[in-house]
């Protein structure tokens, strides 16, 4: 429809790097049926909420970013009139299959409670695959982590949302985001540069490299960034680091998410 104008909303349910009080693992919640990660911060929602949720899309199969999922299926399943659809990289499924729903650690809910009438469903994306999802555009990013993963971008109304997911130093991320108009980047730093040897070991990024990282991307406006992903300990030093970071190297304002805020893009 033209000259609707859709403005989205993204729910921050989790952004932590690990679990403590007060700290959620990575979720995001779009306007009301799209999940984007299921963290441990789904847990958060009333019932009546997770029953709307139709679509998860997954970033990678590591545990902070799919531990939700399985409690949520079985929290809702039952009420619900359709399967919720799980939208990830192949590999990605294969290791829920695998290792989540095996019947072992959780029963297989791709055939259960029966194979007609499933509580999930696998959906297989690839990177540069644009879905269409409860009337928003995603569009699948590449990450590099140390399993297969990818990241979003989801169009809005300013400009796109993009979330890098859990990744490492990323150019294919900056090539491909240089030509989107972004309005919004969330992008992780899960460590101190304390222990940037072990942020490069694992695919994450420091403050050292959030910069070189940074400094590929040329935004078509200006536009925030957003920090995620960050280890509950280090947190403090994170946040330390990046604000004694030259603002003018950086050429970004940047801002940290905090569970329970929400986003208009």
């Amino acid at each position: 429809q033209h000259g609707v104008h859709h403005i989205m909303q993204v729910r921050v349910l989790g952004c932590s790097g690990a679990i403590a009080q007060g700290c959620r693992t990575t979720s995001f919640l779009l306007n009301q049926h799209i999940l984007i990660d299921a963290g441990t911060g789904v847990g958060d929602l009333p019932v009546e909420e997770m029953l709307r949720i139709d679509h998860v899309l997954l970033s990678h199969s590591h545990l902070d970013h799919i531990a939700a999922l399985p409690l949520m299926l079985d929290a809702v399943g039952g009420q619900r009139n359709a399967p919720v659809t799980v939208h990830a990289l192949p590999a990605t499924i294969a290791a829920l299959q695998q290792h989540i729903f095996n019947d072992v650690v959780w029963p297989d809910f791709s055939v259960l409670p029966s194979p007609q009438a499933p509580f999930l469903r696998y959906a297989p994306i690839d990177v540069g695959q644009r879905l269409l999802l409860a009337g928003c555009t995603i569009e699948v990013l590449p990450a590099a982590h140390t399993v297969p993963a990818v990241g979003f971008a989801v169009q809005g109304d300013q400009g796109w949302w993009v979330y890098s997911g859990d990744t490492g130093p990323n150019p294919a991320l900056w090539e491909r985001i240089n030509r989107l108009p972004v309005a919004a980047l969330v992008i992780e730093t899960a460590f101190s540069s304390d222990d940037c040897a072990l942020a490069a070991r694992s695919l994450h990024l420091s403050p050292p490299s959030l910069v070189q990282e940074l400094q590929q991307w040329r935004p078509q406006q200006p536009c925030p960034v957003y920090i995620t992903h960050t280890k509950p300990l280090q947190t403090q030093r994170i946040l330390e680091e990046i604000h004694q970071l030259d603002p003018t190297e950086l050429g970004h304002s940047i801002h940290w998410l905090h569970t329970g805020q929400t986003l208009h893009v």
